[in-house]
């Protein structure tokens, strides 16, 4: 099913339908054991704050690589009375056929986020990556409201989620900068002098630093030509997006080995100033994505709470699209809370639009009042104290 991620999209299609017909839970958060089977279509998840929707939408996303929508370890996932790890196992059906994915640490002695393990047809998989072959799963939650507003730290998060759905390898190139940069960062601590040390470490920041900065800028240039496609009268205007950043500024105008060979020599150049901050203070870890309102040209912190939620509704909407056609078929997405932060008129576009991507998606709330017009193509679901049960429209 993957595509390459430097495809570029094709024009607008109808792509075949992915979605999960079982999902399956054991101690997971509120879930002790729960089975749903679900439509391929809507699945619309109502109740109490509190009751655990949003856990379901959280055992979905573990799905895919990461560590879900809210970036939480696995000991936090686990259900704690039970101690004995947890599960998420999903049947996938699509243009291939069916397939069983799961992941979770039942049954594991060793603790830490190395336990997860991942199964396809009931063969262990390598890594999480593989679960990329089968689905791919593409989220939104109130946490992002604060994007553009909040610290730089959570837009790189936020783009670095877009590029793994379309770019599974991306996670490892981040894992790798990472790791060299902890390191990189202890000698600075340490006052070490260590020359051959410093330059082994920082060869490695730059291939992977590099790499990270690229697939960004792709992801960004992909994510364009699907924007390009928004109607100019849409409810979720056009986005313009960009990355700041000393990388990502080299990245594209010249060619990768003299960017890793410029970024390498930076940091041996700084060594001095961030011994002196105790950190690395240059590199794809201090990128920025900006974002702007391109219909008023304006700077998407400084826009309204109410388009800057339809700007991010847009950026994902688009964000999809994309995964859809370089994956060959379409995403699952994960909608929490979505129908209460949009007035009647954009939460009927939101669902038109739903509808035409030809996608499973859920959507949370505390009020099935919002979702009415979805009556008769969508599956209702009331959630209660860890249950599951049929809800009518």
């Amino acid at each position: 099913m993957a595509g390459k991620a430097g495809t570029p999209p094709a024009e607008a299609q109808t792509l075949p339908r992915i979605h999960i017909s079982k999902l399956s839970l054991t101690n997971f958060r509120n879930y002790g054991n729960l089975a749903l089977d679900l439509a391929p279509g809507a699945v619309v998840l109502t109740g109490e704050n509190g009751a655990g929707k949003t856990n379901l939408l959280e055992a979905v996303s573990f799905l895919s690589p990461g560590r879900g929508l809210r970036r939480a370890t696995l000991a936090e996932v686990a259900r704690q009375a039970s101690g004995e790890g947890f599960a998420v196992h999903a049947r996938v059906e699509g243009p291939y056929g069916s397939c069983e994915i799961g992941t979770g640490t039942a049954g594991n002695e060793a603790g830490g986020e190395n336990a997860r393990k991942v199964r396809i047809n009931g063969a262990p998989a390598r890594t999480a990556d593989a679960l990329t072959e089968w689905l791919r799963v593409v989220w939104l939650t109130p946490a992002l409201d604060a994007l553009f507003t909040g610290p730089a730290g959570d837009r790189r998060r936020f783009l670095d989620r877009l590029v793994l759905a379309i770019d599974p390898a991306h996670g490892r190139r981040a894992a790798d900068y990472e790791k060299a940069m902890r390191a990189r960062n202890r000698l600075l601590v340490e006052g070490s002098r260590d020359t051959g040390w410093f330059e082994a470490i920082e060869t490695q920041m730059a291939e992977s630093g590099v790499a990270i900065a690229a697939a960004r800028t792709e992801l960004l240039r992909l994510l364009a030509t699907m924007v390009e496609r928004v109607p100019a009268d849409s409810p979720f205007p056009r986005a313009t997006l960009a990355l700041s950043g000393w990388v990502e500024d080299q990245v594209g105008h010249r060619p990768a080995v003299d960017v890793e060979e410029a970024f390498r020599a930076a940091l041996a150049e700084g060594r001095w100033r961030d011994r002196a901050a105790g950190r690395t203070l240059e590199g794809p870890h201090r990128a920025d994505l900006l974002v702007r309102h391109a219909p008023k040209d304006q700077a998407a912190g400084s826009c309204s709470t109410g388009e800057q939620k339809a700007l991010l509704v847009g950026i994902v909407l688009s964000h999809a699209r994309l995964t859809g056609e370089i994956a060959g078929a379409t995403p699952v997405l994960l909608l929490d809370e979505i129908a209460a932060h949009l007035d009647a008129g954009r939460r009927a576009a939101l669902f038109g639009i739903l509808d035409e991507l030809n996608c499973q998606y859920f959507m949370t709330g505390t009020d099935a009042a919002l979702f009415s017009s979805l009556a008769g193509r969508a599956q209702f679901l009331t959630v209660a104290g860890g249950q599951v049960s049929p809800a009518s429209a």
